[in-house]
């Protein structure tokens, strides 16, 4: 039997977030499906598979985005099949806040802030506080996570932006912690497919 891959979600892909997710896949030593970016997303969950599959050592980080679709787009429906193919193992979920209106969101285990401050309320795509409201992420590519089992959602403003606070020239930091959040809250250890 195949081992299962480790990887995470993240529920955004355009150019900007392709250049902080490839920063982060090396802060965090692992790898980028960089042809997982685009405004909508351009592979198949089926093409995205055999990219991860194809990677060089875990946690693969894998971009999904349905450019402001708030019906099931090309983003979520790849995310869904990627999410439950029984050779991926997913660590957790990034999930990007944006203005999509008519969308439910998604509950999130917890947010980090514009500072890079996890916090127990949302948070908008500026990464701003939303300090009555529950954490909760609304975004074109989060509603399918309601139907999708993982361990961990981690909401987070519009990466690689929030006002140039998480920019790849700074080294992407919200974004990074986000992820190493998940890796640690997973028990990751890095050493898998090393």
């Amino acid at each position: 039997m195949e081992q299962k891959r480790d990887i995470v979600l993240i529920t955004d892909g355009d150019d900007v977030a392709r250049k902080v997710v490839e920063e982060v896949a090396k802060n965090v030593g692992g790898r980028c499906i960089s042809r997982s970016a685009g405004n909508p997303t351009p592979l198949s969950g089926v093409q995205l598979v055999q990219h991860i599959k194809k990677a060089k050592r875990d946690p693969v980080l894998v971009m999904f985005d349905d450019n402001g679709d708030a019906e099931r787009g090309r983003g979520e429906k790849a995310l869904e099949y990627v999410a439950n193919h029984p050779d991926m193992n997913v660590l957790g979920v990034v999930a990007v806040a944006s203005n999509t209106p008519l969308v439910d969101g998604i509950d999130t285990d917890l947010c980090l802030n514009a500072k890079g401050e996890a916090v127990d309320h949302a948070v908008d795509k500026d990464g701003q506080d939303l300090v009555n409201q529950p954490p909760h992420i609304k975004g074109d590519t989060v509603d399918v996570l309601q139907q999708i089992d993982v361990p961990l959602i981690v909401g987070v403003g519009d990466i690689g932006k929030m006002h140039g606070q998480d920019h790849h020239f700074r080294g992407a930091p919200i974004t990074t912690k986000a992820i190493e959040i998940i890796l640690e809250r997973s028990g990751y250890g890095g050493s898998q497919n090393s």
